[in-house]
């Protein structure tokens, strides 16, 4: 039969420029493993990249029309609210009859599927969780091949209201999946995805990875010949030298999983490649970076989340501040600098904890970098369904959920004076993150003397957010007129500061 996968268009939302877990990296691939595993079983897929090909729905639309395929699935990724235009595109697609079966599938639909449903009658089914073996079997039961009764992992609704839902068992044996279709725009970019394992051992409040996969989820890793095999498929077609792994947690857990990432290393070694990855602090050891950096790591992002330890169990981190520095220690000894993820501010923070997060990033040399220093001088704690957090601020009565809306929470602060100093950084910021976007991004030229004025711009990050901790510390109360003024000095002074 005849499938089209669609990565829809995303909008951009100023005042979310800088909220970057809507969906995590490892999502990038879900469309490509399915596509595989489709093609495996015989049938016709093609991929539609809205998103990285910056297509308008008029476009799209016509790319349905000429192909009329029998099943249309869409990767249905979360930006920030309710997609309208995506809910209004599939029912048009449906009214005009130009593809009798659309499901969606995805981190967002997988935990929101009830809603989903309900919101969209243009979507026939969500495929949760692993989307492969639910895509083959619904493929089949579409085009003939078996019935349509019963299939694990799909969700769908009778049209009375009752949804139907078998959650499906994890991939035991990743190496048994077909490798992932990967299209032009996909190799467009600067590196190009791999997924090595799935799952995490880690069980932190703020994630939702384990949650996705289903009950028992845990770690599973390739094996690093199938990772190997699958790096020579793409150098040989492609030419391409540089890779990046959206393992949630390239290393598995233990000595175990330092061996086999010892593996990997030997093996990638041969292949003359550059690499990055993302890991817990508590995988960072000595012998393992040194391995890998030899193999061609180059960058690495570590979730650091907090310099207190008090916070750090309360995120159920599992780790310690001193493990978080000794980590930072051991990637700057093999040339690596890493890229940290940080929580500054939680529901639960006092300006006590506000404090020890800042002394930690002062202390360990993590404010020197404009896009990192505005990062975690600003992060608050996002709160998605299907996180721990989302559950226990919902069992506590403290999560606040919009009217007609069930993915996204949000908490007031416990602390009020915590909520004044993350009101300023977060207007602050966010107007720096649309200021520089054109210049990040290439497309617009940089000012006169560049590296100097950033420097600039994150000395005065750095120095007022610690003028106005310091202000709270001492008992400031802030009126809004007050937040206000300080938001506007500091935005002027970055335009000042930017003026080409």
């Amino acid at each position: 039969m005849k499938i089209l996968l669609l990565e829809h268009p995303r909008v951009f939302i100023p005042e979310r420029c800088n909220d970057i877990a809507n969906t995590p990296l490892s999502s990038s691939l879900l469309t490509g493993y399915a596509a595989g595993m489709l093609q495996s079983q015989g049938h016709q897929v093609e991929i539609t990249e809205g998103y990285l090909d910056n297509l308008s729905y008029a476009v799209i639309k016509q790319q349905v029309s000429d192909l009329k395929p029998d099943l249309l699935g869409v990767h249905m990724v979360y930006h920030w609210r309710t997609d309208v235009d995506l809910f209004s595109f599939l029912e048009e697609i449906k009214r005009e009859k130009l593809c009798p079966y659309i499901a969606a599938y995805g981190f967002y639909p997988t935990f929101n599927f009830a809603e989903i449903l309900r919101e969209c009658s243009a979507i026939d089914a969500v495929i949760t969780g692993e989307p492969e073996a639910t895509f083959s079997e619904l493929a089949d039961a579409l085009s003939g091949r078996a019935g349509r009764s019963n299939i694990p992992g799909l969700a769908r609704s009778d049209g009375t209201g009752n949804i139907s839902h078998t959650p499906r068992e994890l991939v035991e044996d990743l190496d048994s999946l077909p490798f992932p279709v990967r299209t032009e725009a996909m190799y467009r970019l600067p590196e190009v995805n791999l997924q090595g394992s799935r799952g995490c051992y880690g069980q932190c409040t703020f994630c939702y990875i384990n949650p996705f996969y289903g009950h028992g989820s845990r770690w599973r890793g390739r094996s690093p010949e199938n990772i190997a095999a699958e790096i020579d498929m793409i150098m040989a077609e492609r030419g391409v030298k540089d890779f990046y792994f959206t393992d949630p947690n390239f290393f598995g857990p233990g000595r175990q999983g330092q061996s086999r990432a010892l593996h990997l290393a030997s093996l990638l070694r041969e292949r003359n490649i550059r690499f990055g990855i993302e890991a817990r602090v508590d995988d960072i050891h000595d012998e393992t970076i040194a391995a890998l950096v030899e193999a061609g790591l180059r960058h690495i992002l570590i979730g650091l989340e907090s310099g207190k330890d008090d916070s750090l169990k309360r995120l159920n981190k599992m780790t310690t501040v001193a493990r978080n520095e000794q980590a930072v220690k051991i990637l700057r000894k093999h040339g690596i600098e890493p890229n940290i993820g940080f929580i500054m501010f939680e529901p639960c923070s006092s300006l006590e904890d506000i404090r020890a997060n800042f002394e930690f990033l002062r202390r360990n040399d993590l404010l020197n970098n404009l896009p990192v220093t505005a990062n975690v001088l600003y992060h608050h704690q996002i709160i998605l369904k299907g996180t721990p957090a989302f559950k226990m601020l919902q069992g506590e009565g403290r999560l606040e959920l919009p009217p007609g809306a069930t993915y996204e929470g949000s908490t007031t602060f416990v602390n009020p004076r915590v909520a004044v100093l993350a009101d300023i950084m977060r207007q602050i910021t966010n107007f720096l993150f649309r200021r520089m976007s054109g210049i990040w991004s290439g497309k617009e030229q940089e000012p006169r003397d560049a590296e100097l004025k950033y420097e600039q711009i994150n000395e005065m990050l750095v120095d007022l957010f610690e003028a106005n901790l310091r202000a709270l510390e001492n008992g400031k109360l802030f009126t809004d007129e007050e937040k206000h003024l300080v938001v506007q000095e500091a935005k002027k002074n970055i335009d000042h500061m930017l003026e080409v």
